[in-house]
């Protein structure tokens, strides 16, 4: 079967996909603006973050009872929601406000992710194919496109509140082209299946933490590292989510065919390798090109790593299990966007971003190294 097949499998959840990759990317490309305007110090704006991290982590548990509250229309919702978020932030001027949009829009943003991956694992085991880097990949395609658009918009000097006003009218769009979304995550909420093997959830939870901080970093961080430790332009510092969106969207098609050649564990080593040399060379960059390419390398690698751990996951329980172990391992590796800013924001304060980028290159390589070779230990499989 072909891609556009699997496209048309997963095509409402796909939307999801989509509409958070452009939002964020929007978001981090006027980060320095956003920050600017709120007058934040590093280290405030990582507390911010911080906060509204807390917001996407408890909506992941909430999502389950939107589900059940608003059935197939709670994807949609859940998109509108981060639209609303995501315009109060271009009128943020003071910080609280920014982090109470921030709030609302992880908050959607949190309750999307978990709807978005259950009905992709639902449509995996019903119809036998592997999906989830596919809609990944797409993520991160809409994400660097959206990205790049927003670095021109920026350079045009277009005002914030238009760009995001359109951002508005996108995600609308998209919501409305992913109603009727009605995965099955019940089994989930309501008690522990007996036979999950909760070591192995959490094992693989913590993979996709380290994969998700590493990718939250560079995210949200890259266009200031760009920006103000090597004095790029407003259109080099936007190149740096774009250009990591672009390599994580092209590393998730390529992991889409090798995993059907490649063990998961083995491809999940080689990718954290991937990326911690891309990481370490960005933090250790002495120019925009230099810190460009290592984003690049460090995208291209890390890509794969969280939809192939919940991949894992799905395959590695019973049926009865899937859905309860994929939402506790997403809710586990969203603590990276519960700490991780934070840790960033506190890092650059106090010894540059260089530093801070270098940290996540030494997590992500603990985690190659010891990590994902326990990981492949309990699940009884070889590297």
């Amino acid at each position: 079967m072909s891609i556009k097949h699997d496209l048309y499998l997963t095509r409402k959840p796909l939307a999801g996909f989509i509409a958070i990759g452009v939002a964020w990317a929007v978001y981090f490309a006027h980060m320095p603006v956003i920050k600017a305007n709120v007058g934040a110090s590093d280290g405030a704006y990582g507390v911010a973050v911080f906060f509204a991290a807390l917001g996407a982590v408890g909506a992941m548990w909430l999502a389950p009872l939107a589900q059940r509250l608003v059935g197939g229309k709670a994807l949609p919702v859940a998109i509108l929601v981060v639209a609303a978020g995501m315009f109060a932030a271009s009128f943020s001027s003071l910080l609280v406000i920014l982090a109470l949009a921030m709030l609302v829009a992880s908050i959607g943003s949190g309750v999307t992710d978990v709807l978005i991956n259950a009905r992709v694992s639902e449509i995996e085991a019903r119809s036998g194919r592997t999906l989830m880097n596919l809609n990944h990949a797409l993520y991160s395609f809409a994400y660097a496109g959206a990205a790049l658009l927003a670095g021109v918009l920026r350079e045009a000097q277009v005002d914030l509140r238009v760009i995001f006003a359109f951002l508005v009218v996108v995600l609308t769009g998209l919501a409305y082209a992913a109603r009727d979304v009605s995965p099955n995550i019940e089994d989930g909420t309501d008690g522990t299946p007996a036979e999950m093997p909760h070591r192995l959830v959490i094992m693989a939870g913590l993979v996709v933490l380290v994969a998700f901080l590493a990718e939250a970093s560079s995210e949200g961080w890259s266009a200031l590292h760009l920006e103000r430790t090597l004095g790029g332009t407003p259109g080099e510092g936007a190149m740096g989510p774009a250009l990591l969106g672009l390599t994580m969207g092209v590393g998730r098609l390529s992991g889409h065919g090798l995993a059907r050649f490649m063990r998961d564990t083995t491809l999940m080593l080689v990718a954290t390798l991937v990326s911690t040399s891309g990481l370490l060379l960005a933090g250790l960059a002495t120019n925009v090109p230099m810190a460009l390419a290592g984003f690049a390398l460090g995208g291209l690698g890390i890509s794969v790593v969280a939809p192939l751990a919940l991949a894992f996951v799905g395959r590695s329980v019973p049926d009865a299990s899937r859905l309860a172990a994929i939402s506790r391992a997403s809710v586990l590796g969203y603590g990276a966007f519960f700490f991780g800013p934070p840790m960033m924001g506190v890092i650059a304060q106090g010894f540059g971003l260089r530093t801070a980028f270098v940290v996540i290159a030494i997590l992500l390589a603990v985690t190659a190294i010891v990590l994902i070779p326990a990981l492949a230990r309990r699940a009884k499989v070889a590297l």
